[in-house]
């Protein structure tokens, strides 16, 4: 059999992940026909079939999902060992992958930003999506997320900035209906319902001097996307739940009148986690170093 090499064997744990041959090529930066070829010649060195394909799908078959699990620890194992070799190198260097809320990719993009300033060795690549993923399996080196949804194996970094909260209208809805005094006066048919991730229904939280309250939102419109949410509160919807950096600007400018705040208070920020790793990168450690510089910066009121 012909040496399938690290490339060939990190292509197949990618279209495994994505589900299909175009996500895995633009993950890797290949064309999809050259994922393809190379696909097939490993195939071929096998003599086995790894992917079941047809116009629509891409699934393992029975050979590729028993290779699958055998490679993948290997790699990850190669994967440390490489690591491990570049951490001897003074200068950060390479390619650093995070995951992160689409929120919480705002929160670290400034960061993200000043990393790639002083270290123009480095590569970063940042995947902002909702679900909570797994990034060990799907091959990230660094997740952001708000710290109650941290996985309790995961080392976190807490990145300092707590979030808040904000329920608000535009002025057309409030002029035409009662404003709402405490949680309990939600109109049971004009709140914008948020969908998570897993498919449920947020319960909007409230809390006031100690009293915690949990509210079922009710209304017509359901929706899993707070910028397509906040174009309908602006058109007068109904009213809307947002991270306060999502609305503050309209806040400011009088577009959105913001409710209840004194049932919104600061809650836990968002923390950047990882598995714990015994050989950082450079450019891994330096990452983690103006992470906590930057919360440092944030805590004592200095300015970024």
């Amino acid at each position: 059999m012909r040496d399938a090499g690290l490339k060939g064997l990190e292509a197949v744990l990618a279209i495994a992940r994505r589900g299909s041959f175009r996500a895995a090529a633009l993950e890797l930066g290949m064309s999809t026909t050259a994922l393809s070829h190379a696909i097939g010649r490993l195939e071929a060195g096998l003599g086995v079939r790894l992917f079941n394909r047809t116009t629509r799908s891409v699934s393992l078959s029975d050979a590729g999902r028993d290779f699958v699990a055998r490679i993948a620890p290997a790699l990850a194992e190669i994967r440390g060992a490489m690591e491990g070799a570049r951490s001897q190198r003074e200068t950060p260097s390479g390619l650093l992958r995070i995951n992160a809320s689409v929120q919480a990719g705002r929160e670290i993009a400034p960061v993200m930003l000043e990393f790639l300033r002083r270290y123009p060795e480095m590569q970063v690549d940042l995947v902002t999506e909702g679900r909570l993923v797994d990034i060990v399996a799907e091959g990230f080196d660094l997740g952001i997320r708000p710290a109650d949804l941290v996985p309790r194996d995961m080392i976190a970094l807490p990145l300092g900035k707590p979030q808040r909260h904000a329920v608000v209208a535009a002025p057309a809805w409030l002029a035409a209906h009662p404003t709402p005094l405490t949680p309990i006066d939600l109109p049971p048919g004009d709140c914008i319902r948020v969908r998570l991730p897993n498919g449920a229904l947020l319960r909007w939280p409230f809390e006031r001097d100690g009293e915690q309250v949990q509210i079922e939102a009710r209304g017509r419109l359901t929706l899993d996307e707070a910028a397509i949410a906040r174009a309908a509160v602006l058109d007068g919807a109904g009213i809307g739940f947002f991270i306060e950096q999502s609305v503050a600007e309209d806040i400011a400018a009088g577009r959105l009148i913001r409710l209840l705040e004194d049932w919104t208070p600061p809650r836990p920020g968002f923390s950047l986690y990882y598995p714990g790793r015994r050989n950082p990168s450079a450019g891994f450690a330096a990452f983690l170093a103006l992470v906590r510089e930057k919360a440092a910066q944030l805590s004592h009121g200095a300015r970024p």
